[in-house]
């Protein structure tokens, strides 16, 4: 998904590639800062044998919800197999991707496709061929072979997945009949869609939706990624389909539902682990791939609501939810 990840996946909330302008100092301060408390979300205690810690790491997310979210959770299952953690953010790309192969970082939760399709960039350039796909296998082998070269290591990935999406009102839907974008195409009916100003060139838009599901599409509304804009639109019948994301809690809320994506025009971006290859051990991969069967996309829009809609801490979240699903104690 390299040509959607700068436009989709930065997008939402606080998605946003920066730029790689001062990254050092940047990296300093962002660093600094996580040694005298980090986030908020630190993870408290842990220790080996007699209380002393196994080793140091630094754990980070990318600056938005859901990612300070996992960064939360897998800096907590850390803590609870003995290591010391400290926790940043840090939402640049240039940034995090420099400081996660130097082991500046530790650990980051990433997305499969995406960064499979971003490390491939850096290595190829930017105007390569996307190696993802909606096939999670041959994705992940892909991510795992372009960040072995980088000096990182993919761990298990998530059954959780945070894709682009496509929703229309309840009551369209029940119109038209529609479950599936294969159910809209075959309708013939023609949809004004709520997106992205680039998505009448990105595959994984416009034209996907044309070619793959054969989608009339009159028109677009620039609203942007998943925003509350987008939503309205479609609510309010300024636009007939939404571009949201399969983890926004929210789409109910606004009398939306997201249309099946029958035919996997969508890249698996499931949530993975990124782990510095120099600073991994047994006991890392174990303690955070118990995580992989046990997290849905469900449970990953309900997080992200609890955060975004009901102000509650990413770090309480992710203490209640790793307690609730009895992968820390009570």
């Amino acid at each position: 998904m390299a040509d959607t990840a700068s436009v989709y996946r930065h997008s939402r909330g606080q998605r946003n590639p920066g730029r790689a302008v001062g990254i050092a100092a940047l990296l300093t301060l962002a660093l600094g800062a996580a040694a005298c408390g980090g986030s908020g979300g630190s993870a408290k205690g842990g220790g080996g044998t007699n209380g002393v810690p196994r080793g140091h790491l630094t754990v980070a997310d990318a600056g938005f919800t859901e990612s300070k979210i996992l960064a939360d959770i897998y800096a907590q299952l850390l803590t609870k197999a003995g290591y010391g953690v400290d926790r940043t953010s840090i939402a640049s790309t240039e940034i995090a991707e420099s400081s996660l192969e130097s082991g500046q970082i530790d650990v980051m939760p990433q997305y499969v496709a995406t960064y499979a399709d971003l490390l491939s960039s850096l290595v190829n350039g930017k105007d390569t061929p996307p190696v993802s796909s909606s096939d999670l296998t041959a994705s992940l082998a892909a991510l795992r072979r372009f960040a072995a070269g980088k000096g990182l290591t993919a761990l298990n990935p998530a059954n959780a997945v945070d894709q682009n999406a496509f929703a229309v009102t309840k009551d369209f839907a029940s119109a038209h009949q529609l479950r599936t974008l294969s159910d809209l195409g075959a309708s013939g009916v023609a949809v004004t869609v709520a997106a992205t100003t680039e998505c009448p060139t990105r595959p994984f838009c416009q034209p996907g939706l044309e070619r793959t599901y054969g989608i009339k599409i009159a028109g677009l509304v620039q609203t942007g990624f998943d925003t509350a804009q987008t939503k309205a639109a479609v609510r309010d019948g300024l636009a007939q389909l939404g571009l949201v994301a399969t983890t926004d809690a929210t789409v109910d809320d606004y009398g939306l539902v997201i249309l099946t994506d029958d035919k996997k025009l969508q890249n698996a971006d499931n949530l993975v682990p990124i782990v510095n290859t120099r600073s991994l051990t047994p006991e890392i991969s174990a303690a955070l791939n118990v995580l992989a069967p046990v997290l849905t996309t469900a449970d990953l829009a309900d997080l992200d609501r609890r955060v975004d809609s009901d102000g509650e801490a990413s770090a309480a979240v992710a203490t209640e939810y790793l307690t609730r699903k009895r992968l820390l104690p009570a």
